[in-house]
């Protein structure tokens, strides 16, 4: 028999999952303090320490005032990445590559000829 009952180690990892959410929430709450731009300086500065020496009064009172913007700011940070992504991804070529199906469409539905396609294929690979 065990010396470890299994309502103990339930309990444990109860226990564990709680503290990894408390360590994801005091490092949001980090991320989002250094990402904010309405607090500067030396505010940032008090946050930070708040929230690392006394986490629990650090994070409940930056989520009370802080709190309402804390999904806005994570919002527009993903959707201002995702159009710096589909910049870098139309400025990589993916136009190119487009084009050059379009145009072998047309040339294998007859449109064009095989000059014309031979011409095009040149104009968008150069």
């Amino acid at each position: 028999m065990s010396g470890y009952p299994l309502l103990d180690i339930f309990w444990t990892m109860f226990l564990f999952f709680c503290w990894v959410l408390w360590a994801f929430l005091v490092i949001t709450i980090l991320i989002d303090i250094f990402r904010s731009s309405d607090i500067h300086g030396w505010a940032k500065a008090g946050w930070t320490l708040l929230v690392i020496f006394v986490p629990l009064i650090g994070v409940i009172a930056y989520e009370i005032v802080h709190g309402d913007h804390l999904f806005h700011r994570g919002e527009y940070s993903y959707s201002s990445e995702a159009r710096a992504m589909d910049d870098a991804y139309r400025s990589t070529g993916s136009s190119s590559a487009y084009e050059l199906s379009k145009l072998a469409d047309l040339h294998q539905r007859g449109a064009i000829s095989d000059a014309e396609y031979q011409r095009g294929k040149e104009k968008i690979l150069h």
